[in-house]
């Protein structure tokens, strides 16, 4: 089976495109067979998410970082697998939390069976990852633990919102790092161990990866404001919709002014006063400041990647810097 389609990374050596491409099918392939169970329905959620596609970015982090080692190591692979299927897990659950009846364009799992159900798929899907990192080693292991931990609190903290006195914009910045750095920074981190790559190159790419993955969300975050339907893959203003204080609403927030857009983002914003709302938060300042701070994220990755020994996979990562500035508009 052919791997699903991945981030539009235009690669130029064409080497390493084959590599990754060749990489992403050996993933594709374990990750659909690590959730066989011999329990149909079981089987069947948890293929559900997997089924309904995904751009698989925290794999290709995984596999681009093994190419400063050996990239054909035996446990990149299964690295990358571990990656997706901790990815995948947490999604069914945040779907539980958020109240979601879609992801990727289908049902999601909660909407399709139960909360119940899709919360127990979640946990057989971390229960599956164990089990293949258990045959990487105790330091894989650690990283995992950790990781899984920092995700955690990551959503522990967006659920509970700021502490009194807490800069909320900071606080924003340190679940996004959390809660979505953390294990793309996890996944560079697996892709350097598992092929065997310097500690050095380890530790740069792990920080790179971290500022990708969060300058990836505030990306996001633009997108819901900015783009149109057509562009961006889902409707413009859906954060407003449901309330999400995303880094654009905060910045606006945080000037202070009494105006109509400080009382439109209050709370949700009424069906009926989208346009309005997304017409005066494109025209403010906190637009410009949000794109800056995924602007500083992005350069920081860069200077990591920077310092990297200079192979295609290094121009790579630097394209892919690119592509995440360039995605935002």
């Amino acid at each position: 089976m052919s791997a699903p389609p991945v981030v539009d990374l235009p690669i130029e050596d064409e080497r390493l495109a084959q590599d990754v491409a060749n990489g992403m099918a050996a993933v594709e392939k374990l990750l659909r067979s690590s959730v066989e169970s011999e329990d149909a329905f079981v089987t069947e959620a948890s293929k559900h998410l997997i089924e309904a596609g995904g751009k698989r970015f925290r794999s290709l982090m995984v596999l681009l970082a093994a190419q400063f080692g050996d990239p054909s190591a035996p446990g990149v692979v299964p690295g990358a697998v571990v990656i997706e299927l901790t990815h995948l897990g947490s999604l069914y659950h945040d779907d539980v939390m958020d109240e979601a009846p879609v992801r990727r364009g289908s049902p999601s799992a909660n909407a399709r069976w139960d909360n119940t159900v899709a919360i127990l798929t979640g946990d057989y899907l971390f229960a599956q990852a164990s089990d293949i990192l258990a045959d990487l080693g105790p330091e894989l292991i650690r990283i995992q633990a950790q990781t899984f931990s920092r995700l955690v609190q990551g959503q522990i903290r967006e659920t509970v919102g700021p502490r009194e006195g807490e800069d909320a914009i900071a606080h924003y910045l340190g679940v996004l790092a959390d809660k979505t750095g953390s294990l793309i920074a996890a996944s560079g981190r697996f892709g350097a161990l598992l092929s065997g790559a310097p500690a050095e190159v380890e530790e740069r790419l792990s920080r790179a990866c971290e500022a990708i993955g969060v300058a990836w969300q505030l990306g996001d975050d633009l997108l819901d404001v900015a783009s149109s339907g057509a562009q961006s893959g889902k409707t413009p203003g859906t954060d407003l919709r449901e309330g999400v204080k995303t880094l654009p609403v905060l910045y606006a927030l945080a000037s202070g002014e009494s105006s109509r857009l400080s009382d439109l983002l209050s709370g949700p914003v009424a069906e009926s006063d989208i346009d309005e709302t997304l017409t005066l938060l494109r025209a403010h300042p906190g637009m410009g400041q949000a794109r800056a701070e995924l602007t500083s994220w992005v350069d920081r990755a860069r200077t990591d990647i920077s310092s990297l020994p200079d192979i295609p996979a290094r121009s790579a990562f630097l394209a892919l810097c690119d592509y995440v500035v360039e995605r935002s508009g």
